[in-house]
């Protein structure tokens, strides 16, 4: 298979304006921040993550996924099921890792002081599921493809994968509004808006519930998953308690944030 990246690129491209002009059609939240102000740190953010991922990382997912089929490495490699079975194991244990990933990245302080940046961010929109510091995005690349080459994960199983995860990403943080009726039947298997920007809370005990990004299933089974804001949608303040100076969507700050001791950090609500 070819390198995925013009696929990739061409159904972010796709994903990012559906999801664009549904919360800009039929919105969830009133806004608290100038839209284009964070749009453009955001976007220049996942710029610099692209290049420093390419300049830094020596392989990606894909590559990963190539040399170990080619030199059959990983469990799946060794064992003798059908394809199809293979894809749908692996597309689901990554979806499983990335769930809990995300709440390793809550659980040790560290590693929250990065994942906050992604948090920091004053209103949740589409944007939202783009934004994260460099050095988040390079070590979740690093256990992304030691996952990949462990298991022997099949190299389209990789591609699906990563489209659903960015698809399901913008999807999930969209500001935009789903009938009640659908959001009740759809979060039973997949992270809704709704229930995502439970997360996004600045309330503590909501921020560290709902940690799927795909499947709801791994929130539900493990016990992590809240169904609604104390507060309600229309009134769930969005951000961390400790960064809500407008200033600090620049990308500048954003990049220093997780170097930065700000006070009350982490106190619950």
């Amino acid at each position: 298979m070819q390198d995925p990246s013009l696929l990739r690129l061409v159904c972010f491209i796709v994903v990012f304006g559906l999801c664009a002009i549904w919360e800009y059609r039929f919105p969830r939240k009133t806004l608290t921040q100038n839209k284009w102000f964070r749009w453009g740190n955001n976007f220049a953010l996942v710029a610099l993550n692209s290049f420093l991922l390419a300049t830094l990382i020596p392989i990606a997912a894909f590559q990963a996924a190539v040399i170990a089929q080619d030199n059959q490495w990983g469990l799946f490699n060794t064992l003798s099921l059908p394809k199809e079975l293979v894809v749908l194991i692996c597309v689901l244990l990554l979806d499983c890792a990335i769930y809990l990933q995300h709440l390793v990245f809550h659980r040790v302080s560290w590693l929250w002081r990065l994942h906050r940046v992604h948090h920091a961010d004053l209103d949740i929109d589409v944007t939202t599921g783009t934004r994260f510091h460099p050095i988040e995005m390079m070590l979740s690349m690093l256990i992304k493809v030691s996952l990949v080459i462990t298991l022997g994960v099949p190299v389209i199983a990789v591609v699906i994968f990563e489209i659903v995860l960015n698809a399901s990403a913008m999807f999930n943080h969209s500001n935009a509004r789903l009938p009640l009726w659908i959001d009740k039947r759809l979060r039973k298997v997949i992270v809704t808006p709704d229930m995502h920007r439970v997360h996004h809370s600045v309330i503590v005990k909501e921020t560290h519930s709902n940690f799927g990004f795909f499947l709801s299933v791994w929130d539900i089974w493990f016990k992590t998953y809240r169904a609604q804001p104390m507060l309600g949608h229309d009134h769930v303040h969005i951000g961390v308690p400790e960064i809500q100076d407008g200033k600090e969507q620049r990308l500048d700050f954003m990049l220093r944030q997780p170097f930065v001791h700000y006070p009350h950090s982490r106190k619950s609500k």
